[in-house]
């Protein structure tokens, strides 16, 4: 074991030594506008050295694709002071007189980047409260501008959260503010809402979705058809809507015993 350990490090030195004498020995040659072909065997050796490892010392000379550092820093770019604020706002949370302090002292002095990946990191981890918290914060701040996808995505996780209060009041935000949302969000919103049995609230979002700019999409209208069944005067006006402006789809009714004539 000991001479095959010898043995690879007198290889590593070798080599070593070879790499240095081909980079000086090219160094001197590139002053002249000849190109030599020992150019391109060293750069051969060059990936050789840098190549080799030396197993008995465990250290690695290349790259062999492992990430450098936590995979989510270079997928998220989220800075050190945003990760502390994330950890501070969870710790907090449930306090009412540090809250508010650590906001003011910590929240409010991060950049904008910074302040937007700490509201998606809070919705990817399903902290709806913290999120909005920090939403009417940037709402507050001299660069915001009103945005739809910041709308967007914190609808969506209130939603999904059965927030639907804070929903309603996110929602009269985005229309004061002129902003249409797109069919994601209505078809999250409107099954929020009847899944939390409010079929009026999910009739609001569907009128607001018929005056949307935006062409509808049929998945909003069959989430609010099936959610209806219950209540037949209600949708059989959605379906009218639906021929109407889907006419070669088709709708699934069930038996008329099953909910009652409509």
């Amino acid at each position: 074991m000991s001479i095959r350990c010898f043995t690879r490090k007198w290889k590593t030195c070798r080599l070593a030594s070879l790499f240095l004498g081909e980079l000086t020995s090219n160094f001197t040659k590139s002053l002249n506008p000849v190109i030599d072909v020992s150019t391109t065997l060293s750069l051969r050796q060059i990936v050789t050295v840098f190549e080799y490892k030396n197993v008995c010392g465990s250290f690695r000379e290349y790259h062999d694709g492992r990430p450098r550092g936590p995979l989510w820093r270079g997928k998220k770019l989220i800075g050190k002071e945003a990760l502390f604020v994330i950890s501070g706002l969870k710790r907090f949370k449930d306090d009412e007189e540090k809250l508010p302090k650590f906001i003011k002292t910590h929240v409010l002095r991060l950049l904008k980047m910074d302040l937007i990946a700490v509201l998606t990191e809070l919705e990817r981890q399903e902290e709806v409260s913290l999120a909005l918290t920090v939403f009417k914060v940037m709402q507050r701040q001299d660069w915001y501008k009103p945005d739809i996808f910041l709308y967007k995505d914190l609808i969506i996780a209130l939603a999904r959260a059965k927030r639907m209060d804070d929903v309603l009041q996110l929602w009269e935000s985005m229309k004061k503010e002129d902003l249409f949302a797109d069919s994601q969000t209505y078809t999250e919103v409107i099954r929020g809402f009847l899944s939390s049995g409010s079929p009026a609230d999910a009739m609001n979002i569907y009128e607001d979705m018929k005056s949307s700019p935006d062409p509808p999409e049929e998945l909003p209208f069959r989430i609010l058809l099936k959610g209806l069944l219950p209540h037949p005067l209600l949708r059989n006006k959605v379906k009218q809507d639906f021929e109407e402006i889907f006419p070669d789809s088709s709708i699934y009714d069930p038996p008329q015993e099953i909910f009652g004539a409509r």
